[in-house]
């Protein structure tokens, strides 16, 4: 892992130790299982879950000389152990215990991820509430479209985010699985049996995958990784947002800019994105390590070994730089400065035009058709674009327009509290939606 971009917790998950640490949690737990089925002999048992232990050092010096790294594991444990280990990694097959440790590995990482992922929705849920009725000027193609609100905007990422969440859930419980089958999945080995797979898995937090040749099928390891890769493109979506928010000419939004900080070398007055546009960053390095996830599923008959190199970077790195980006993006948003007059200021670029639409369709009530009254209002809206008068003043001095609209009836139409009537119920709607109530603040608030 890049220690840049490497947080404490899932950093630990990656290293070394922690790989071998999760081996020997498969191999005791296959172990005790045998030992519960009268498979191995009791005293033997004991002393192999006595004194199991492993030297990474001495699995170095080993792997030098066998050139693989399980059986160099196994050595080395054997040598901790003593004669009883012949009954250590009895039966198994490397990827037996491969594979499920990975399974481990990999839902502790997922948890943190979920943890991180939770956190942010928390963020923007109180984000939202806190500005559910400041308004800003939506946009579409980048141009002006209609009013809505900025608390509206980040309510559309939580519910985004709370998709993702599912689908983590999801991706999470399809690697709930590990094998304990032997070198081809049909347990040929006396010492291996479905029965004995369920135990020692059980004792793990796993069930067994309903079939596998000598490994378990990586389908279900793309799935996971390119659940990380769409979270993070929503993620991405998130930081785009806030870094064109950002832009001078539009100033609605700056990030947290610390005591000290600088933020050009050349420049002392910049103040850049740098966050969002590293959360940017990170995220294509995610989408390509996903890509990377889904060419290990085609593998060769019962199994090559062309996924192992892959998942060596690509479970460390993928399951990382998601981690470390979304604390990033939840600091970023938590600190995000909202600039209210600069939305004020930018919902009267247009002198009113945001009202066109409704314009159209009084229009419209008035016996119109659609292409007679979309003739009418465009005439004007144009006009008041190219900054030749107020939108509403044109609109009132059409003699064309009169004749359907009073003078009152076009006034009634540029209220803006119209574009916020529904915006409670929008919220309400939202979080009922997502079983967490028409509250702004969560339970870990």
């Amino acid at each position: 892992m890049i220690e840049r971009y490497s947080r404490p917790d899932m950093a630990k998950i990656w290293t070394l130790h922690s790989q071998y640490a999760s081996w020997l949690r498969v191999e005791l737990a296959v172990v005790e299982a045998q030992a519960e089925m009268g498979l191995i002999p009791t005293a033997e048992t004991q002393e192999i879950l006595a004194k199991a232990a492993f030297d990474e050092a001495r699995i170095a010096e080993i792997e030098k000389t066998v050139g693989h790294d399980v059986i160099a594991f196994v050595t080395s444990v054997e040598e901790s152990v003593g004669p009883a280990a012949r009954f250590l990694h009895f039966g198994l097959t490397s990827s037996d215990v491969l594979d499920t440790a990975l399974a481990l590995r990999l839902l502790s990482a997922g948890d943190i991820i979920l943890a991180d992922l939770q956190a942010l929705k928390a963020t923007l849920k109180k984000r939202a509430y806190e500005t559910k009725d400041l308004p800003i000027i939506g946009r579409s193609h980048g141009i002006h479209a209609e009013p809505t609100t900025f608390g509206l905007k980040l309510a559309t990422f939580y519910a985004e985010f709370s998709r993702a969440e599912a689908r983590l859930l999801a991706a999470m419980e399809e690697m709930r699985h590990g094998q304990i089958s032997g070198p081809v999945g049909d347990y040929s080995a006396e010492s291996l049996s479905p029965e004995l797979e369920e135990r020692a898995l059980a004792k793990l937090g796993l069930k067994p995958t309903p079939v596998s040749s000598q490994i378990v099928a990586r389908d279900s390891h793309a799935f996971f990784f390119q659940t990380l890769a769409l979270l993070v493109t929503s993620a991405e979506r998130l930081a785009v947002e806030i870094r064109l928010l950002a832009r001078t000419e539009v100033a609605e939004v700056e990030e947290p800019f610390g005591r000290g900080q600088k933020g050009s070398s050349a420049m002392p007055h910049k103040k850049n994105p740098i966050l969002a546009e590293n959360v940017t960053g990170l995220a294509r390095v995610v989408r390509g390590l996903a890509q990377a996830s889904l060419e290990s599923v085609v593998l060769w008959h019962e199994r090559d070994i062309s996924h192992s190199a892959a998942e060596r970077i690509v479970a460390p790195q993928a399951t990382g730089l998601t981690d470390f980006l979304l604390f990033r993006l939840n600091g970023l948003v938590a600190g995000l400065v909202v600039k209210k007059e600069a939305m004020a200021k930018n919902l009267a670029l247009t002198h009113g035009l945001y009202n066109s639409q409704e314009v159209l369709l009084a229009l419209c009530r008035k016996g119109l058709s659609r292409v007679e009254a979309y003739g009418l209002v465009q005439k004007q809206a144009l006009l008041a674009a190219e900054g030749r008068g107020d939108f509403m003043w044109l609109l009132v001095n059409d003699p064309d327009l009169r004749a359907h609209l009073s003078v009152e009836e076009i006034e009634g139409i540029f209220k803006p509290e119209r574009f916020y009537r529904w915006t409670d119920a929008i919220f309400r709607r939202l979080f009922e939606s997502y079983g967490e109530g028409n509250s702004p603040l969560s339970p870990q608030d």
